[in-house]
């Protein structure tokens, strides 16, 4: 059985967690709400809030259990090994699953690369936590 760091685990969810603040907030927060339909006034709405957000932690948790497996497996020891699982798990699983939106339902296409953009930014980062505090 590997030998998980909770603490990294734990710092890699929370992480993921300012980086969705940052990314679905000031950065790019109003094109998002855009191209979901969504309005400020849904947003500012608190029903539901909070079993959402610790939802995401969950499986933001969840995540970084699976990504620090996937680097124990490979012998990752280097932030360049953390990266590089972060991408090549983003690439297998996110950024393929993830095309069903655009090729079924028609979502768009911007979408997709502002969802997939956070997704891809937040495993390399987890990876990289995760390598560097094994």
């Amino acid at each position: 059985m590997y030998d998980l760091n909770l603490w990294a685990i734990l710092v890699s969810a929370i992480a993921a967690m300012i980086l969705g603040s940052l990314w679905y907030g000031p950065l790019f927060g109003k094109p998002w709400m855009k191209l979901v339909g969504m309005k400020k006034k849904d947003m500012e709405s608190k029903e539901g809030m909070g079993k959402a957000y610790g939802l995401m932690f969950l499986g933001n948790i969840v995540m970084a259990i699976v990504l620090a497996h996937i680097i124990q497996a490979f012998g990752g020891d280097t932030w360049q090994m953390g990266l590089a699982a972060g991408f090549w798990t983003w690439l297998g699983f996110i950024a393929t699953k993830t095309m069903s939106g655009q090729l079924w339902r028609k979502d768009s296409w911007n979408l997709y690369w502002l969802n997939n953009g956070y997704d891809l930014l937040n495993l390399l980062i987890m990876g990289v936590i995760l390598t560097l505090w094994q």
